[in-house]
Parts: C-alpha cells; structure tokens; sequence
C-alpha cells in the first residue's frame, strides 16, 4: 500500500505487478483505442487496490490509468525542481558513502543498490561501472588493499558487472573471516600454553 514515504518501493513494484497483468503499455501510451478499454479498467482497478481510500477520492475522477498514475507520481515525487533537489542529495549521498570497517560485504553493496534504484526511480540510471568502481574504491583500505589492487590489474572496470564485484569480494571476505579465527585459535593456544608453564613454574618453585 502506498504511503508517504514509499513511493519509490511502490512505483517499482506495481509496475511489474501491471506487466504481469499485460497492461503496463496502457500507462505509457494511453491509448484512445475502445479495444483497450478494458486494459485501462483493469490497470486502474490495480492502482485503486494499492493506495489510500483519501486518494482514491484525489484521483478517482481521472478517466485513464496514465493520468492516475502521472497524477500519483507528481504527489510523490513532485515538481520538476524538487526532482533535481532528491537527485543531487542522492548523488552526494552516493559521493560520501563509505564501508566501515566493521561492515559486510553485502550490507554495503546493498546501500549503494539503494541509491541506484532510487535514483533510477528519479529518472537518472547510475552506470554498473561507476557502481563498480565507486564501491571498490569505498572499501577499507587496509583491510582490502590487496585484492582491489589484483582487481584493478586483472579486470576491465568498465564492462565487469557489479554482482561479479561482489561475488569476488565476498569470497575474499570470508577467507579473511577464517585466516582470523585462525589467528585467534593460535593465540588462544599460546595464552593456555604460557599459562599452563607459569603453573608449573610457580608449582615447581613452591615444591623446591
């Protein structure tokens, strides 16, 4: 159901929802052809079941699916000027956007996808490979230093596709996750170990 701040999601979903249907094209053509009649009815049908009865009332007297759907989408996303204003707050969002160190892989590829479909949302597609490159390029440092070097050398960043990105750093991440239990594991053993020769130590000091 529509509401005030899930626009974006929504527009997304009902217009698979209105493909599926097979009466999507109504909304982007709409057709003056009575043979389309009915796809308009049930294209509008759609929209009324997924917004608020007080905007059923706003747009209920439109006499076509696109003029309800234009209608929505300007109550939503608004005039041509606050568009911009969304879209510049989005792309300096995109600009800061950093990966903690403590972050996983896919929880910071999932806020830039965020962005992209929020901007594609606003009318301006983000390239896969300014997503590619701007998500290496966010990575800790320190922590990925090596591999984004060896994927900088053996991929074109241009043409390699940002799941591809992710699937790579996703299985370097889980090597590092296991190279530290590792390192931990040994540490925890060399703690028992020196703990166990002070005992003894202590123990044979006492005895002697």
């Amino acid at each position: 159901m529509l509401n005030s701040t899930n626009y974006t999601v929504w527009a997304m979903r009902m217009k698979i929802a209105l493909k599926v249907h097979k009466v999507w094209d109504i909304i982007e053509t709409d057709s003056a052809d009575p043979a389309d009649g009915e796809k308009n009815n049930m294209a509008i049908a759609l929209l009324f079941q997924s917004i608020p009865e007080t905007l059923i009332l706003q747009v209920g007297e439109l006499d076509t699916a696109k003029k309800v759907w234009a209608d929505i989408k300007a109550r939503h996303v608004g005039a041509e000027r606050v568009k911009e204003a969304r879209l510049q707050t989005l792309m300096s969002e995109f600009d800061l956007l950093k990966m903690k160190d403590t972050e996983k892989i896919d929880d910071f590829a999932g806020k830039l996808s965020e962005i992209s479909f929020k901007s594609a949302a606003l009318g301006v597609n983000i390239e896969e490979s300014k997503l590619v490159k701007k998500f290496l390029k966010s990575l800790p440092r320190k922590k990925y230093i090596h591999i984004v070097a060896s994927l900088e050398i053996v991929l074109d960043l241009n043409t390699t596709g940002f799941e591809d990105i992710i699937g790579r750093l996703k299985a370097y991440e889980e090597r590092i996750f296991e190279e530290e239990e590792e390192t931990q594991e040994d540490q925890s053993k060399l703690m028992y170990a020196n703990m166990d020769t002070q005992t003894n130590q202590i123990q044979y000091g006492f005895q002697w």
